[in-house]
């Protein structure tokens, strides 16, 4: 019974209202809905029709990989269990399955209509096999072109007989924050799913990832999207989506995506020489907050302040020093510390790059020969990398101790050896190798170069004590291990 005696007092004190302002009610129109057209809302319909069959589903198969090598003490004896569990290595009782086991789900799209494909080198990495899968539920085997970790893209190609359907790629520098934008792709592999949302911010850096200039996008993105366009309302691709930010593991409204132009400027390398290379100015940078403007005399936080100068890198020769803050490079202002590695990595190797700094508060200017970033362990090709590790018995690839690895590693020049540069499997791994180690003696046999390294691993023996030689954090020391038949 009280509900309906608020409603007439309610009512009650409406007519007492409306008698005193009967002209104002009289007189008043009642607001108008807005329709969706008025509102202008989009429609991702003929999006999805004329996108969606150039989109593609991946899975990958891997054979298990055997963790269980043994590892033997100087005198020649097993190390018993105890030593096992203190290094945390692995001693499967029973040995892994021989077959390809699922490894990953994910999404990617063609760009011609020969049958390259585009997704993200975290989709494919580690894969034995590469099934993709076509909108009229065709699939093929696909080949690994090239991939580059650094911005986590890998390239595919298929062999079909017919032409493939492929999408439109975008311009990534013409978007704007608000714009509309829509991710197809196999979330949990829910296949040819469509979603949508706005692009949130432009040019974002993230841990690890300081040469993409990641699109940010409120766009859900899930488990199996990854490697799948990126559209904007034209149809157009403008990016790859490639990661989130999550507390939870799952989406929270921060998906980021590799700009489509930043994407085939990868491409083109890839497809050229089997990697991509990027420019290297030789230093160590940080963010200059409040507390260090104001220590160095500016009026504001602003630019990349150089932390650390690499002996005989690029700007060690063009003599720039630590303190020094690079507020410009080739005309391009430098906000802030994240933005300079991005700007640096798309400069053509060996040109000429005009920085600008500011050096105990004094603009100063300096011409840089940039180089190339070392350490680069993108993939060259998925079938050179399965050829040496099935060719090296030790599951590892190295290079050559040049200068910037000595640089890098704080090696003078009278060291000489080989760096590792990746790990695959198998003794490296079981005795501990680490990417970095400097290898310079292998079975008492002095090591200078790749190619004497290589032919010295075809030699070594089998069930007997190996010694190799080892350079980690500038600290020597040998090792021993066996190779079993």
């Amino acid at each position: 019974m009280s509900r309906p005696r608020r409603l007439v007092k309610n009512a009650a004190c409406l007519m007492l209202f409306s008698c005193l302002s009967v002209s104002a009610v009289a007189f008043t129109k009642p607001s108008a809905v807005p329709t969706e057209v008025e509102v202008n809302l989009p429609n991702f319909t003929e999006l999805f029709e004329k996108a969606s069959p150039a989109v593609v589903n991946i899975s990958t198969l891997a054979i298990p990989k055997n963790q269980g090598a043994r590892i033997y003490g100087p005198g020649g004896e097993e190390l018993p269990e105890i030593f096992r569990r203190y290094f945390g290595i692995p001693y499967p009782d029973t040995p892994p399955p021989t077959t390809p086991q699922p490894l990953s789900l994910g999404s990617g799209f063609i760009i011609s209509d020969d049958g390259y494909i585009l997704t993200n080198n975290h989709v494919v990495e580690g894969a034995d096999e590469i099934i993709v899968k076509l909108s009229d539920r065709s699939e093929f085997k696909a080949e690994l072109v090239g991939a580059d970790k650094r911005s986590d893209l890998a390239l595919l190609k298929i062999k079909a007989k017919n032409k493939l359907p492929v999408v439109k790629l975008g311009d990534s520098d013409k978007i704007k924050p608000g714009q509309w934008v829509a991710a197809i792709g196999s979330p949990f592999n829910f296949q040819y799913s469509i979603t949508k949302g706005i692009v949130s911010a432009l040019n974002r850096s993230l841990p690890g990832d300081a040469y993409v200039p990641f699109i940010q996008t409120d766009v859900p993105i899930n488990p199996g999207n990854s490697g799948g366009p990126l559209f904007n309302m034209l149809g157009e691709v403008i990016g790859i989506n490639s990661q989130i930010f999550t507390r939870s593991g799952g989406f929270m409204g921060l998906s980021f995506a590799i700009p489509i132009d930043h994407v085939m400027w990868a491409v083109e390398q890839i497809k050229e020489k089997g990697y991509v290379a990027r420019a290297w100015l030789g230093v160590g940078i940080q963010e200059v907050d409040h507390n260090l403007a104001e220590s160095f005399g500016l009026e504001k936080p602003m630019g990349a302040l150089v932390s650390q100068v690499v002996p005989g890198g690029p700007a060690d020769k063009a003599q720039l020093h630590p303190g020094d803050i690079i507020v410009r490079l080739n005309d391009e202002p430098i906000h802030s510390a994240d933005v300079l590695p991005m700007i640096v990595g798309t400069v053509p190797i060996g040109d000429k790059a005009k920085v600008e700094y500011i050096r105990d508060g004094k603009e100063a200017k300096a011409t840089v020969t940039v180089g190339e970033l070392p350490n680069e362990t993108s993939m060259k090709s998925g079938q050179s990398i399965k050829q040496h590790a099935s060719e090296n018995r030790l599951g590892i690839q190295v290079a050559e101790l040049n200068k910037d690895y000595r640089a890098t590693l704080r090696l003078g020049n009278d060291v000489k050896g080989v760096v590792v540069v990746e790990i695959f499997s198998g003794a490296a791994r079981a005795i501990g190798l680490r990417k970095g180690d400097v290898i310079t003696h292998l079975n008492t046999e002095r090591i200078r170069t790749p190619k004497e390294f290589d032919a010295v691993v075809k030699g070594l023996p089998d069930n007997r004590s190996i010694s190799m030689r080892v350079i980690r954090d500038t600290q020597p020391a040998f090792i021993t291990f066996k190779l079993s038949t």
